[in-house]
């Protein structure tokens, strides 16, 4: 796997934070680096963001796990770290360049278009894997511009999404896990194979700007191979070679030079011909490069609805054809890590339970790839939890098994498949196959391999065999060789065409086995006579005739066909239309149209056929065949030589003549079949294309309108989005008036000495000032507490009953009171009346009078004369 810490230490310096931002002249094209972290991902995060650089042109998205219960409070706390804004990601929210966005509490997000959006949780909670959820949209959103990094956390969640990036040619990175906290989620990252850089959470930073600064040209548009280029991927290529004998050089060349380009990236090399010899140099970046070519970018059912359609579809006209008890044959080739082979075999049971066939059906399926390790990872069976988001739970309950890390699948499937390293290109293919799955591995191969592969796929497979490939597949050339069952869900089914009708290059030739001088013949098998009997009467009574499809291309030859039909110059072509002698050609295929279009028999008598200079008198007979089953859509051309017209005496006088006016009777009579036949065909065409011209026209009219309304649509949104802004700049109006006016009212109570309590309407503490702690014995944590509970050096057991008072009759009360050391306050309780004139609780204050009635004591003792006089207030 493609790791910087298997790297040389010579390629590990400390990188300077790049001046430059890795975007460069892309405009609204910039990079979008989605993090993943879980348990212990708070400090990871902050060692992260404290290490980018100002500038750095690139936008950031958090997604972690948050419990769904809580108000989320990390934008607050990664503010402090950062100087880039921090924001909790909102629906529809356009992601900026360096601005950070974390995903809200309770929500899934995805991002489409540069926007993030967010969706209630579909998966119940404790089954939620939004990080796999975000990187995989973010992958295909951003492509080679998306940047996947999973921190400390624990589970598998962001696995699957780093494997979308890397299939979208993005760059991946993981926390060294020895760094981590938690080590699972980047573990089992970096167990998948998905990891181009490891590192430390402050390192990272800089190692994705050095990466993505090096690999700007291959992100920004596809490179131009020039000579020199040409030249260096060709010796990158020939070297890896000559290290495992695999060889890539019909992989589409785009694609190899954005691998090799990400891996001169991570070792900040920038030309091709410095990283050859770096390869000459550093053996062991041969096997990570061989690594970086073999992605296995793969999950189990990927396109659900083409899965459907393959059990539903495809699979019951193979039961259908095939006899009962017989072991149906699968080949998956390029099955990276086994989901999709796995998959074949779960939808293969699936439809035996849907469809109930009749009789006992079987299928072996044969699972191949390049890539070793990946084939070892296969025969286990072994997953991370994170494949809930893509397996049911009926199919998780019914085919797999729970383990500590994971999931295994079920012995029973495991033994429908057989895993084997084989290489597509170099060796033989596997043959008798009734189903060949190669989903999304021709889109890396070249239009030559393409071209090469897809003749070689109609050969392994029988008569009526089913092709199922990716969503981004196509046929290309082959149409002939393959007809759609579902196009959309890109299925097919082989075209019984003749073997000799097609160019199959095989990867490996075989040398036949002669029998060399001295040895013995094996004596010739017994006659059979009934098989005799039948090649007589098939050579001399039955007609020469033909079975084509319905394009007229020749699927079998039966007698001898010579005086009909004559290979056409040039490449060969085994199309009716092609090898149809002059005279024949036009009457065949008037007569083809119409029994594929209406059915039944057409006979066409008395046709002149010019061979070697010779007129001949042929009959025809077309017929569309019903039965048997497996022959159903194909049509039967007979051939009968009819005997000539009777020469005419020649002494005959006007004979001659009336001879020739037959003939010219005879081709008038067939000229004009042969225009009435044009002209209805003509005519019917002409409906056709009025027919779609309507539809085009009704299609073009519902786009018109689909389009005004989502221009009105945006300008509406535009509108909302502005007011939105507005309420947004409003509310943080409000906001920053609210934190002023509280810390002025926090001053204030500060500057007046007043001790103050608040209670709320059950005469519980809700917040008090410092003074307050000397007056009753207060902490932080009795917020919240009865004001009953409290200790007080207050000689005031009526205070409870009088601040109840208060609350019931809403007049205030104020008393003199003394404390136990003799301190001296006046008590004062409150309403507590908010703005919109609602009673919520009391305000008790402290005035502190002690100084007051010291004096006022002393002025007393002083009047009279020494003797003691009681203080107002006092008891007597």
């Amino acid at each position: 796997m493609a790791m910087a810490k298997q790297e040389p230490a010579k390629q590990e310096p400390d990188l300077p934070a790049p001046t430059a931002s890795p975007k460069a002249t892309r405009g609204e094209a910039f990079p979008i680096v989605g993090i993943g972290a879980s348990a212990g991902g708070l400090e990871a995060l902050e060692q992260f963001l404290a290490k980018i650089p100002a500038g750095s042109g690139m936008a950031y998205v958090i997604v972690q796990h948050l419990d769904p219960t809580h108000k989320g409070m990390m934008p607050e706390l990664l503010q402090r770290t950062t100087a880039m804004p921090v924001v909790q990601a909102k629906n529809r929210l356009k992601v900026k360049p360096d601005h950070v966005y974390v995903i809200p509490p309770n929500r899934d997000m995805s991002i489409l278009r540069g926007a993030l959006y967010l969706f209630e949780p579909a998966a119940p909670r404790g089954l939620r894997l939004p990080i796999d959820f975000f990187l995989r949209s973010l992958g295909d959103d951003r492509h080679q511009l998306a940047v996947g990094v999973i921190l400390s956390g624990m589970g598998s969640d962001g696995s699957a999404g780093m494997r979308a990036i890397k299939e979208n040619a993005g760059l991946t990175l993981a926390q060294d896990p020895a760094s981590a906290a938690f080590s699972a989620m980047p573990r089992s990252a970096i167990d998948a194979g998905v990891v181009d850089i490891v590192a430390s959470a402050a390192e990272l930073p800089a190692r994705i700007l050095a990466s993505l600064r090096h690999g700007t040209n291959a992100a920004a548009a596809e490179p131009v191979v020039d000579g020199q280029l040409q030249s260096g991927l060709e010796k990158v290529l020939i070297l890896l070679r000559a290290h495992n004998g695999q060889d890539f050089s019909l992989y589409k060349k785009t694609t190899l030079y954005r691998r090799i380009e990400r891996r001169m990236g991570i070792h900040q090399i920038d030309r091709i011909a410095t990283y050859v010899r770096f390869l000459q140099e550093n053996p062991q970046e041969l096997e990570l490069l061989f690594r970086e070519f073999l992605i296995g970018v793969t999950n189990f059912f990927r396109d659900p609805a083409a899965w459907d359609r393959l059990r539903d579809e495809a699979l019951p006209p193979l039961f259908a054809r095939s006899h009962a008890g017989r072991v149906l044959r699968a080949w998956v080739p390029g099955c990276s890590t086994g989901e999709e082979a796995y998959s074949l075999a779960i939808t293969f049971k699936e439809a035996i339970e849907r469809h109930k066939p009749a009789g006992r059906f079987s299928l072996q399926i044969f699972a191949t790839d390049l890539d070793g390790d990946a084939i070892d990872r296969a025969r286990q069976g072994r997953y991370p939890s994170n494949i809930v988001a893509d397996v049911s739970p009926e199919r998780l309950a019914r085919f797999f098994v729970a383990t500590d890390d994971g999931y295994q699948v079920c012995k029973e499937i495991r033994e429908m498949v057989v895993f084997a390293p084989q290489n597509l290109i170099q060796d033989p293919p596997f043959t008798k196959l009734d189903l060949l799955l190669c989903r999304n591995l021709l889109i890396y191969f070249s239009a030559e391999l393409q071209k090469k592969l897809l003749p070689l796929f109609h050969y392994s497979l029988t008569p009526g065999g089913v092709l199922f490939l990716g969503n981004s597949e196509a046929l290309g050339s082959a149409t002939d060789l393959f007809a759609p069952l579902d196009a959309k869900a890109r299925l097919f089914r082989r075209i019984d065409i003749p073997t000799q009708a097609i160019e199959i290059d095989f990867p490996a030739h075989f040398r036949s086995l002669s029998v060399g001088e001295g040895e013995v013949k094996g004596p010739p098998p017994p006659a059979n006579l009934q098989s005799l009997a039948d090649q007589l009467l098939l050579r001399q009574f039955a007609p020469a005739a033909v079975l084509v499809n319905e394009r007229g291309d020749i699927i079998y030859i039966n007698g001898r066909t010579g005086r009909y039909l004559e290979p056409a110059a040039g490449k060969a072509n085994w199309n009716i239309h092609a090898m149809a002698r002059e005279g024949l050609r036009a009457e065949i295929g008037s007569a083809l149209h119409q029994v594929t279009r209406n059915g039944g028999r057409i006979e066409r008598a008395d046709i002149s056929v010019s061979v070697d200079g010779t007129t001949r008198r042929v009959g025809l007979v077309v017929q569309l065949i019903e039965e048997p089953e497996p022959l159903r859509g194909m049509v039967m051309i007979a051939f009968s030589e009819l005997p000539p017209l009777p020469e005419t005496r020649k002494g005959g006088g006007r004979a001659p003549r009336g001879a020739r006016q037959v003939e010219l009777e005879r081709e008038l009579q067939q000229a004009r079949d042969e225009i009435r036949t044009l002209r209805e065909e003509m005519q019917v065409s002409q409906e056709e294309l009025k027919s779609a011209n309507e539809e085009l026209q009704s299609t073009n009219e519902e786009l018109q309108s689909t389009n005004e309304e989502l221009t009105t649509s945006k300008e509406e949104m535009q509108s909302l989005n502005e007011e939105l802004q507005t309420v947004n700049v409003e509310l943080q109006s409000k906001v920053d008036d609210l934190s002023c006016a509280n810390n002025d009212m926090q001053n204030l109570l500060n500057s007046t000495e007043i001790a103050t309590i608040f209670l709320d309407s059950r005469l519980h503490v809700r917040r008090f000032t410092p003074l307050a702690t000397r007056v009753i014995k207060l902490i932080a944590a009795d917020a919240g507490r009865p004001l009953s509970d409290l200790a007080t050096d207050l000689d005031y057991p009526a205070l409870e009953d009088d601040a109840r008072e208060v609350l019931r009759t809403l007049m205030f009360s104020e008393k003199q009171i003394a404390t136990r050391d003799g301190r001296w306050f006046t008590v004062r309780i409150m309403p507590y009346r908010t703005t919109d004139n609602v009673i919520e609780g009391v305000v008790i204050t402290f005035i502190d009078i002690s100084v007051a009635k010291r004096l006022e004591a002393e002025l007393r003792a002083a009047v009279t004369g020494g003797k003691t006089v009681p203080v107002q207030g006092e008891s007597m």
